[in-house]
């Protein structure tokens, strides 16, 4: 079984660090990564206390975004706080989601397990993903 710490090798985590300090470097918003084993419960539950937890709402602009990911229950969650909420439309998130998961259909290119309700619907590029973000803080900061 899959340890969180083992999840991801040496290079991919560098390229996570750099990807989040680039991020954050060209914006002002502020990007958490939190991975788990095991989540019990709902996965969008269990991020929204970790987004606490971490006080990821005390940015000043309250525009931090958490990655969340329980690697063995396989569940996967995005949150955005109030700050880039107020700029992105409700289902910003879900449809960043979709996107990703739709070009790593086209690629082929593997990182990290997606569920939607409890169900698998496929892998994202973690690269994309915060491709993604970055564009976004840059536009709206």
């Amino acid at each position: 079984m899959m340890t969180a710490d083992k999840f991801f090798n040496p290079l991919e985590k560098a390229d996570i660090m750099t990807a989040i300090h680039e991020a954050e470097l060209n914006t002002s918003g502020e990007i958490r990564v939190h991975i788990e084993n095991e989540l019990k419960g709902d996965v969008l539950d269990r991020a929204s206390y970790i987004f606490e937890k971490l006080q990821i709402q005390k940015t000043k602009e309250r525009n931090g975004v958490l990655f969340y990911l329980a690697v063995n229950s396989k569940k996967f969650a995005i949150l955005g706080d109030a700050g880039i909420n107020a700029k992105v439309s409700p289902d910003f998130w879900d449809s960043i989601k979709e996107d990703v998961v739709a070009k790593f259909n086209e690629t082929d290119v593997w990182n990290l397990p997606v569920l939607e309700k409890g169900k698998y619907v496929g892998f994202i590029s973690k690269s994309k993903m915060f491709s993604a973000y970055r564009k976004l803080l840059v536009e709206i900061s």
